[in-house]
């Protein structure tokens, strides 16, 4: 089968035949010379102005739509035949739970403009980039509590990111309910894959659930737990209230990356650290290229045959050197 953009013909060697209008055009050419009569006179006034009639001069038009009709219905023979494809996408998404930590610490101005602001603004990227994934978010601190379940509708998700600021709840780090409650978000998911991002800056040291005893209910449910520890190494600027304003005094960044790292290698996932809002991008970046949504594509080829056309122009260049040929260029023998 010979293609020609989104052409194709199913007998592609009947196109050869297309040589055939050249050799007959010169036939014609030559043949049209030799039986051209000559007419020997003198010159005057009169005969220098004779010249051919306006249907002389045109007469060739006749063998040009013989041609044309010849041309056409060797393309015809040929079957051509145009090609669509229709394709059908199936889409297996990620349901994934993004488990921040809002503590006081999160203020922190290691990050700009804090660890909080920046963990919100690098969340949302990350869900604009995954829009075939169901996402939710849980918040902790002290406490823990669901601020969006898993939804298809990111508008609504993000707009709901933007809300969370620090003080929503008891003041603490409760690692174990964080994940706790994340996990719950999850035991009804039918999806294949699923998925807990926890970001935290701090040391567990509040909560009813042990963040290990949480981490093998993960193991056992099937979910992968990314772990993401936030601050600098060393000291951090942390803003305190006072009656003179906003006073900053550097803090020690605490992160109990051990627990992090057990958490992740058990679920069967990984620990980053994140010491600035560049670093946390990239973080974010790797997890969402290790999390791939699943697709298949299944294309559908139709052809449709195109001939029928070019046996019309044909049949129409024929009916109309038949009708010329009887009328205008009628020849009486």
């Amino acid at each position: 089968m010979f293609n020609f953009g989104d052409i194709s013909f199913q007998h592609p060697w009947v196109l050869l035949l297309l040589i055939l209008i050249p050799i007959f055009v010169t036939l014609y050419i030559l043949r049209n010379r030799s039986l051209l009569p000559v007419l020997r006179m003198s010159l005057n006034n009169r005969t220098e102005k004779l010249s051919l009639s306006g249907r002389g001069k045109f007469y060739w038009t006749l063998f040009a739509l013989r041609m044309m009709a010849l041309a056409f219905i060797i393309l015809a023979i040929a079957r051509p035949q145009s090609k669509s494809s229709k394709r059908n996408v199936f889409t297996e998404g990620i349901d994934i739970i993004i488990s921040l930590d809002i503590s006081g610490s999160m203020l922190s101005e290691d990050f700009k403009p804090n660890r909080l602001e920046a963990s919100k603004e690098v969340a949302k990227s990350f869900i604009e980039n995954r829009p075939q994934d169901r996402i939710g978010l849980v918040i902790f601190s002290g406490e823990s509590f669901t601020q969006c379940p898993l939804t298809s509708d990111h508008k609504v998700l993000s707009g709901l990111i933007d809300e969370v600021y620090s003080g929503m709840i008891e003041d603490g780090t409760a690692i174990g309910d964080g994940l706790g409650t994340a996990i719950n978000r999850l035991r009804y998911s039918k999806s294949k894959s699923k998925v807990v991002i926890l970001l935290t800056d701090g040391v567990n040291n509040m909560g009813f659930m042990d963040p290990m005893s949480a981490a093998e209910i993960a193991k056992d449910m099937g979910i992968r737990v990314y772990t993401i520890g936030v601050g600098k190494m060393g000291k951090a600027p942390y803003p305190f209230k006072t009656p003179m304003g906003i006073q900053y005094q550097q803090v020690d960044v605490e992160i109990d990356e051990e627990l992090l790292k057990e958490i992740s290698e058990y679920t069967g996932a990984k620990y980053f650290r994140a010491t600035d809002k560049n670093k946390l991008e990239e973080i974010y970046k790797e997890i969402d290229a290790m999390e791939k949504t699943i697709i298949n594509v299944m294309i559908y080829d139709r052809r449709s045959e195109e001939y029928f056309p070019l046996l019309m122009i044909a049949l129409i260049c024929l009916l109309a050197e038949f009708i010329l040929r009887k009328t205008i260029f009628k020849t009486v023998l």
